[in-house]
């Protein structure tokens, strides 16, 4: 019994947060917490999954739950929520809010959440949530995705300078891992990285496109918004013979072209 209290006590300061903080994620009282840790009680066994997933580490031994299993089953929690991305962000949200009842505190699944609740308008949790997950997530690419989601909550509340510092937590990088995969890797792995990097810079392409097409028409310059109107048209044009992959989708939109060739006929 101690010796189980005396190791969530460890990993609880390892990471940095309170008992009150790992009470609320595990939907329980900072009291049940402190007897857990004083070897005064042990956790009811249905908790361990969620205390196993919650640390992130492999205590197959300890609290007799394979940590491969929690990353299988998170991840499968992830592609069911992204199902409905694009088409219910509400069930999608509700998706990742049950799988966190499962496994408090896990940090892809609190960073799917921030993602889709930000979509939703629901910054403020947004903020609190992105706060606690930037201090405490060990993965890198976790806390920098959780800084972006967090700098567009702030400006959609009209914080301009918190936006930018949490901009300025972002290392500026250019090139990424799906970049060096596909250059320097074979088989299928390169096929995948080059498929998904493929499909992410032609996305990025065009969204800085439209992004210096609304600041040239904010300087009131119309010629030049135009012009880079009609480079993004043109781009998405270039792929009208693209096919979807087994890991991305066609990169051919006819939608995002009609909406472009909408807004280039108001200038």
């Amino acid at each position: 019994m101690i010796q189980l209290g005396e190791k969530i006590k460890q990993l609880r300061k390892q990471k940095n947060i309170s008992q009150e903080v790992f009470a609320n994620y595990l939907g329980v009282s900072f009291q049940a917490v402190s007897k857990w840790e004083n070897g005064n009680t042990l956790p009811d066994i249905t908790m361990v999954p969620a205390i196993a997933s919650f640390f992130g580490v492999s205590t197959d031994e300890l609290f007799d739950f394979n940590l491969y299993e929690i990353e299988k089953n998170v991840e499968a929690i992830v592609d069911e929520h992204s199902k409905y991305w694009d088409t219910d962000k509400e069930k999608a949200e509700q998706i990742i809010r049950d799988g966190l009842k499962k496994y408090p505190g896990n940090d892809v699944l609190l960073n799917c959440l921030i993602g889709v609740i930000s979509e939703l308008g629901k910054n403020d949790e947004v903020i609190t949530i992105g706060k606690a997950l930037v201090e405490s997530t060990k993965h890198d690419d976790v806390r920098i995705d959780a800084y972006r989601i967090m700098a567009e909550a702030y400006k959609a509340k009209g914080e301009y300078q918190a936006a930018r510092e949490a901009i300025d937590h972002i290392p500026e990088i250019y090139f990424s891992n799906l970049y060096v995969k596909a250059y320097l890797l074979e088989g299928e792995e390169q096929y995948e990285a080059a498929a998904k990097e493929a499909s992410l810079c032609l996305e990025h392409l065009v969204w800085m496109l439209e992004i210096l097409a609304e600041i040239y028409r904010k300087k009131d310059d119309p010629a030049k918004a135009k012009l880079q109107y009609a480079q993004a048209i043109g781009v998405l044009k270039a792929f009208e013979q693209d096919f979807p992959t087994k890991y991305t989708h066609s990169k051919h939109d006819p939608e995002k072209i009609a909406d472009l060739e909408a807004v280039l006929n108001t200038l």
